[in-house]
């Protein structure tokens, strides 16, 4: 579908912008590599070859039974044994001694004929933990960064490049949807009352303004404490307590536009309200409304940080960025967790800042680039 004349110039406005640019593409590829989180970061192999049949364990669940083993629950991958029977296809000496048995086959002097031995092999992720995984090394956690574990482990020995992959992706769909879902309330909220004003206005400027002053946090709290702590009630919830940043930005841009002469031409040749509030009006309010989205966004990240920070946002099993910061605070003597937390937080805050600094330019008429 070809773009409007309007919206070729503000792409070319915003690729005149280098550094929203080079920022769009590498959040791109960091976003797009944390979506596939899975594949990156994984205690699960990727494919699995057993006796001539395929299987993906990230997708599906196989008991141990499935590669010769003894028990129904799901197959532990990392296990020596279970590597053991996927590599010689299921030989019962796996359970004697299967270090000695892999190295034998890895080497080629396993002394098992061809027929017997029926090799299989395992795709493993470029990181073999997840951001659950107990890391099975020794020593006291938090451990330091090594060839194994890039960015050493938490206080847990869980591995803390692979939570920053998962806690990137959290917190970014946290915010794309919270953001989302807050701005359209925002701006249909603030666009009403622009446009109507009178009573409608009046009233709901009393009503933002009571709840502006409601203690989100402790909403929160009490919240959590009745239904338990999820991510889709902490999405609602934050929605519920960040449309109202939107309203007086939109608001004051209606009220300021409903009396030029195109919205009275509109009105005349009889145009509906709601094609004249968004089809004409809308776009003009689109940079202001655009210049209040950086701060919704680095508020939500920070607002999410925060809560996890002290213990009062996503579940404790949930890959949190907030939670790591929490964790570089607890542990002074184990410096490379304080260093992750920050330099996560100030990448990912700073590319989208730049971002939203391009969009907002690239909308406003009166922005050029030379």
């Amino acid at each position: 579908m070809a773009l409007s004349p309007l919206n070729q110039r503000r792409w070319r406005n915003f690729k005149r912008n280098r550094r929203a640019l080079w920022s769009l593409w590498i959040f791109a590829v960091l976003f797009g590599l944390s979506l596939f989180a899975e594949f990156l970061a994984n205690d699960k192999p990727i494919l699995v070859q057993y006796r001539g049949e395929y299987y993906m364990p990230i997708f599906r669940f196989y008991p141990e039974t499935t590669f010769g083993g003894d028990f129904q629950t799901e197959a532990i991958y990392r296990d020596p044994e279970v590597r053991c029977l996927i590599a010689s296809g299921g030989l019962e000496d796996c359970f004697d001694d299967p270090d000695e048995i892999i190295g034998a086959i890895e080497r080629g002097t396993f002394d098992q004929s061809v027929e017997e031995l029926r090799r299989g092999w395992a795709v493993w992720p470029p990181i073999p933990y997840s951001f659950n995984t107990a890391v099975d090394r020794p020593g006291a956690a938090p451990l330091p960064p090594n060839g194994e574990n890039w960015l050493g482990t938490d206080d847990t020995k869980r591995d803390v490049l692979a939570r920053v992959i998962y806690g990137f992706r959290l917190s970014i769909l946290f915010t794309l949807l919270v953001t989302g879902a807050a701005s359209l309330i925002g701006v249909f909220a603030g666009a009403l009352q622009g446009f109507f004003g009178g009573w409608l206005d009046l009233v709901f400027q009393r009503l933002i303004e009571i709840w502006s002053a409601t203690p989100s946090l402790y909403v929160i709290i009490i919240m959590f404490a009745i239904l338990g702590r999820s991510f889709w009630l902490l999405v609602v919830l934050m929605v519920l307590f960040s449309w109202t940043s939107l309203v007086g930005v939109v608001r004051a841009e209606f009220l300021r536009a409903r009396n030029l002469e195109y919205v009275r031409a509109a009105k005349a040749l009889g145009v509906g309200n709601l094609t004249i509030m968004f089809r004409h009006m809308l776009p003009n309010a689109m940079v202001a409304t655009l210049t209040m989205l950086p701060f919704i966004v680095t508020g939500t990240i920070g607002a999410l940080a925060s809560l996890d920070f002290l213990g009062f946002g996503l579940p404790s099993s949930a890959p949190s960025l907030g939670e790591l910061t929490l964790q570089a605070k607890q542990n002074l003597q184990a410096p490379w967790l304080a260093f992750t937390a920050f330099f996560t937080f100030a990448i990912m805050l700073s590319l989208l800042v730049f971002i939203f600094e391009g969009v907002r330019d690239a909308f406003d008429p009166r922005k050029t680039f030379q």
